[in-house]
């Protein structure tokens, strides 16, 4: 990894010159690599966390004054419990994956001597804009080694400290193997994103991960494709025949784990029928743990009476039922059938494809048939039944770890692990054959599958 503050476009050349190089290494060069950054990332823990902490001080002091969320904040921070190891475990849990690249994915025997091949390639040069994070840097250096493209990271202002200390410890790692050091860089100067974001001869892919005011920017300002989600606004329904234990379980751990992640749940749909009874269980737990409620009139009502409900519960706006609060505030609507033809189910899944973000969504329900409509009817990247949204997540799914959540329709959805970050090309291997002869009815196509 560079640490630059060379131009735009010779920021791209030069990674656009590494990914070449990359893509040729064999899996085991690339797996060396990764065995060298995840040690040195390790031997250098006690630096790497007393750059974060300033970071952290400064940011906790920004956040007093407003001028930084609350959420980012918790973002930054490589302290807590687990953070570091778990950026640690995903570089190893890269390293030990199936070589993403020179898959055969179809083999097609077009005519006697010519073979169509379907193979799995790296997509080039990355660029990545993310806001706090820090651990993101190691995450994508590992994802982007091990699929052979290059990497172009730009952090905000917020982890500066952070990641000028992890760069340096990749530069000095990555020196020493065969991937080419610029195969990673970090970009330091904020106003050279917009000139990169106009290398859309250079520049593959752009993934921005942070606000949905990053997101939306990068979008309208680039004609690289751009691959992210601009908000991670995640519901769960709670069906009438929902087991409340179930129900209890679920529903906390997916509002209180971590209410600052993307896939933390924000809003909760609840069947009529058992808003007195399993939701009034629901909604305790989750003031106990210190959840706001902002509830529609009959989910408000079904509440009173319980400890802390007036503090914690406040009827919603329309407004709430879009709003990802990425912190400590739910908000609850009350489910019923939109007409004596169509079910509960049905309402909550209109409700959920006009709302969401496309990101999670979750059913809490006993009946197969209820869930199988439910998942076949939402339009998310990741639709889940009786599990918290929390599993929205590249370490959790297997990928070893994530460049972030697509929300996208093409090439890649849900957390973007090595498989997202490759794509095919065609190899056609033949012995002199001309098209014209299948045009002149010289020859004729076979077109049969051959074993992959």
């Amino acid at each position: 990894m560079s640490l630059t503050e060379s131009s735009a476009v010779d920021i791209a050349k030069t990674a656009s010159v590494a990914s070449r190089r990359l893509a040729t290494l064999a899996d085991v060069e690339r797996n060396e690599a990764l065995t060298v950054l995840h040690h040195a990332l390790s031997t250098n823990k006690a630096a790497i966390l007393e750059a974060n902490k300033r970071d952290v001080e400064a940011a906790t002091r920004d956040a007093e004054t407003g001028n930084l969320s609350h959420s980012v904040l918790k973002r930054l921070d490589l302290s807590r419990p687990g953070k570091y190891d778990d950026m640690l475990q995903g570089i190893l849990s890269v390293r030990d994956l199936k070589d993403p690249i020179g898959n055969v994915t179809m083999r097609t025997l077009l005519d006697d001597g010519l073979t169509l091949e379907k193979v799995s390639c790296p997509i080039g040069v990355l660029l990545i804009i993310f806001e706090a994070r820090p651990e993101v840097i190691a995450n994508i250096a590992a994802l982007a080694i091990k699929s052979g493209n290059a990497a172009i990271l730009k952090g905000g202002k917020e982890s500066t400290e952070s990641f000028v200390a992890i760069s340096k410890v990749i530069s000095e790692a990555l020196s020493r193997t065969k991937v080419p050091e610029a195969s990673v860089q970090l970009v330091k100067t904020r106003d050279v994103v917009s000139s990169l974001l106009a290398q859309d001869s250079l520049i593959d892919l752009v993934i921005p991960r942070g606000s949905n005011d990053l997101v939306r920017f990068v979008k309208e300002n680039t004609k690289i494709p751009v691959l992210g989600h601009a908000d991670g606004l995640c519901s769960a329904y709670l069906h009438q025949d929902a087991d409340p234990e179930v129900a209890v379980k679920v529903i906390v751990d997916a509002k209180t784990d971590y209410p600052a992640a993307c896939n933390s749940l924000e809003t909760l749909l609840v069947h009529y029928d058992i808003i007195e009874t399993v939701f009034r269980d629901v909604a305790k737990a989750l003031m106990e743990k210190g959840v706001h409620l902002r509830c529609d009139p009959t989910a408000k009502a079904a509440l009173e009476g319980l400890p802390n409900a007036a503090a914690m519960v406040q009827e919603a706006t329309e407004a709430d039922y879009a709003t990802e609060f990425l912190d400590l505030v739910l908000a609850v609507k009350t489910i019923r059938p939109a007409s004596s033809e169509s079910s509960a189910v049905e309402a909550a899944i209109s409700h959920i494809n006009s709302h969401s973000s496309k990101h999670t969504d979750l059913v809490v329900t006993t009946s197969r048939s209820v869930a199988e409509t439910f998942m076949n009817g939402v339009d998310s990247a990741g639709v889940f039944w009786n599990a918290s949204t929390r599993f929205a997540d590249g370490m959790r799914y297997g990928f070893g770890t994530e460049v972030g959540i697509s929300t996208n329709k093409i090439h890649s959805r849900g957390p973007v692990g090595l498989d997202g970050l490759t794509i095919y090309k065609y190899l056609l291997r033949g012995d002199g054959h001309r098209a014209s002869d299948y045009s002149g009815g010289v020859r004729t196509w076979k077109h049969q599958s051959l074993p992959l």
